[in-house]
């Protein structure tokens, strides 16, 4: 039987292709609203972003780092470069296995343990996808073996850069500082926009105290990338502001002469202007050479300095502290007349030893017997303790060292450098608050030749030196001069350091001290009498010895050898010039001499020497001497118990006296 063949309706297929027809049709509206609405969304609502995207992908911004501004002494001699150098860096997010790419690399360029140390530590600290330098100061082999396999390490590259030369190497190492590379600890307190791409940051003296001057302000370029991150093309280019130029105070030749002068021995020595506070030479000694640093040291050569007995990396003429010994008794002679304690014809009998009333200790004076009755020029010419042990212990403690603090003794003295030490001045405050002990009498008197808790740095005694030759106009020190905009710039000189008035109150009391340190050059019995032999014009100088052991320690060698004298005291010595007209005041130390003047004063002479040759040997306003000079008259000193080495130097040793005579310690 054959199928029944079902009857066409062709309305009713006509009904479902027409619903089937606007279903399609709404779909496709509703796609098309879609595709509209998404269009709006990336090309309209959210425009901008997406164009960034994809600008992000092509273009690349890379900071330019500003050149660091060079660094000059008072005469235009450079002591900070900046030189062109290449080095390797890694853009982390273009490498996909770090470890392998560095074991790669190291075949190619070779990678010692310091450089992957470094690059492995600001690799936790940088962002992924900015640079990390690798290796600084590429070779031209190393340059050339990486550009012929290029191609092997994506996400490396070459980078010229400028890095820091310091031409002196070690001679203005503690002055004018180094920079280091920036570690962790910088990038929580730098600017992270002003030190975008910059690698470097001072770290000691200049470089680090005028940081904000030197650094600059960085630039940027655009660079169109392919997709492997390869720059093909700059696009734009917005140049960097570099750092201002700096002209210090200092003088290289008196820094070269210096340096000489100590001939690898430890010590300090400072040079300052009086009349307006510029530092002219600052010397520590021994130095190092801060080139080392810029790239970062090296494990041996840190270990090396870290070892060394002699501390080079210690800023001795900034943070050195040391007794002051006869350096000061000039200064306390001029508080007891300031204060009305003493007049210039007050004397004293110097008999070889000093008794507190009332008290069988004995302080010892500095020549055997004494040099019988002196008064204060007479006192400051032959160093007589005993002058000075009666008037500290009449002045007291409490107005003594109100009066030394004037001349910025246990305070820094507002040098513009960072990390000044302060020192240690004397008071009953001071012992108070650092050993919760009472103050002794015995402790006035050795304070009155320095001695004691005395603890001064060179700078702060240099300071001093040159507010007393300024006739007590006192100037805070200064080693920048001033700042230049460019190389092609007209240098712009910083203002002064303002000044307050004298703190001598009569022009007479400092002509007494002055011509008692002229007798120290001059007189017939000075302790540095042979220092002035030559110089042209008038010097005033001091002498200082202060001893490093207690003779009753087991370090004080009883036989006296000269090798042992050679290490046994500080040897100080303080001197300006010209005497009547002062424009250069100078104090220099050495940890182990055997006497101040013979020691330490052939180093003042030859930064005088050196300082009078950059004048032409002429000095406007002062009196030039004769060829023979003659030495002044000596202060009356009557015959009778003076030892045959009165006037060689301060603090000579006595054996001969009583055990209970000594010079240092208190009295309760």
């Amino acid at each position: 039987m054959k199928p029944r063949r079902s009857i066409k309706d062709p309305r009713g297929e006509s009904l479902l292709f027409r619903r089937r027809a606007l279903a399609g049709f709404v779909l496709i509206v509703l796609c098309l609203c879609l595709l509209v609405g998404r269009f709006v969304f990336l090309q309209v609502l959210h425009h901008d972003e997406f164009v960034t995207r994809s600008q992000a992908n092509r273009v690349k911004p890379r900071a330019i780092p500003p050149a660091r501004g060079l660094i000059y002494d008072r005469n235009g001699v450079l002591l900070a470069d900046n030189v062109p150098a290449f080095r390797l860096e890694v853009v982390p997010e273009q490498v996909k296995d770090m470890p392998a790419l560095l074991e790669r690399l190291g075949q190619v360029v070779p990678l010692d343990q310091d450089d992957l140390d470094a690059f492995r530590k600001q690799l936790r600290q940088s962002r992924r996808f900015e640079s990390v330098p690798l290796k600084l100061r590429l070779s031209e082999d190393e340059i050339a073996r990486f550009a012929v396999n290029r191609w092997r390490f994506p996400g490396v590259d070459v980078v010229p850069y400028l890095t820091r030369r310091y031409p002196f190497g070690g001679l203005f190492a503690h002055v004018v500082g180094y920079v280091g590379r920036i570690d962790a600890d910088d990038l929580e307190r730098l600017d992270p926009q002003r030190y975008q791409g910059t690698s470097h940051v001072g770290r000691s003296g200049i470089e680090r105290s005028y940081e904000n001057i030197l650094h600059g302000t960085p630039g940027y370029e655009l660079l169109e990338v392919n997709a492997d991150g390869r720059t093909q093309r700059v696009l734009e280019t917005h140049a960097p502001t570099p750092g201002r130029n700096l002209y210090l105070s200092l003088d290289v030749r008196l820094q070269k002469a210096a340096e000489a002068a100590f001939d690898g021995r430890p010590g300090a020595a400072v040079a300052i202007d009086p009349r307006n506070g510029q530092v002219l030479a600052m010397v520590s000694v021994p130095s190092f050479d801060p080139n080392l640093f810029v790239n970062g040291i090296s494990q041996a050569d840190y270990a090396a300095l870290t070892n060394d007995p002699d501390k080079p990396l210690y800023n001795r003429a900034l943070r050195g502290v040391y007794p002051p010994g006869s350096t000061v008794k000039p200064l306390i002679g001029l508080a007891g007349l300031e204060t009305g304690m003493r007049t210039p014809q007050d004397s004293v009998v110097s008999t070889g030893v000093f008794y507190i009333p009332g008290q069988q200790r004995g302080y010892r004076d500095d020549q055997r017997g004494g040099v019988g009755r002196v008064d204060l020029v007479g006192a400051i010419e032959q160093s007589v303790n005993t002058y000075f042990y009666k008037l500290a212990l009449d002045m007291g403690i409490d107005r003594l060292s109100e009066y030394m603090g004037k001349f910025g003794f246990g305070r820094p003295t507002g040098i513009d450098l960072i990390g000044e030490s302060s020192g240690v001045l004397p008071s009953r405050e001071w012992k108070a608050a650092n050993l919760r002990q009472p103050w002794y009498p015995g402790e006035t008197v050795i304070a009155g030749i320095g001695q004691g808790f005395w603890a001064v740095t060179p700078l702060q005694l240099s300071h001093a030196i040159a507010t007393f030759a300024g006739h007590g106009i006192p100037y805070a020190p200064r080693v920048v001069m001033a700042t230049q905009d460019g190389v092609n710039a007209k240098p712009q000189a910083l203002a002064n350091p303002p000044s307050g008035p004298s703190l001598i109150r009569k022009p007479s009391d400092w002509d007494v001290v002055n011509q008692g340190m002229q007798q120290v050059i001059y007189g017939a019995r000075g302790t540095g009498r042979k220092l002035g032999v030559g110089f042209p014009y008038l010097m005033a100088g001091k002498s200082g010895t202060a001893e490093r052991f207690s003779r009753t320690s087991e370090a004080y060698d009883t036989n006296r050898n000269t090798a042992y004298l050679a290490t046994r005291h500080r040897a100080w010595f303080v001197a300006y010039a010209p005497a009547d007209n002062p424009q250069v005041a100078v104090a220099a130390i050495l940890e182990s001499g055997a006497w101040g003047a013979e020691a330490a004063g052939p180093i003042v002479r030859a930064i005088l020497d050196t300082w009078l040759a950059g004048r032409g040997g002429v000095i406007a306003d002062a009196k030039r001497l004769p060829v023979s000079v003659a030495p002044l008259a000596p202060a009356a000193v009557p015959a009778g118990n003076v030892s045959p080495d009165a006037g060689v130097e301060d603090s000579e040793p006595l054996e001969d006296l009583p055990a209970q005579a000594t010079s240092s310690g208190g009295t309760p």
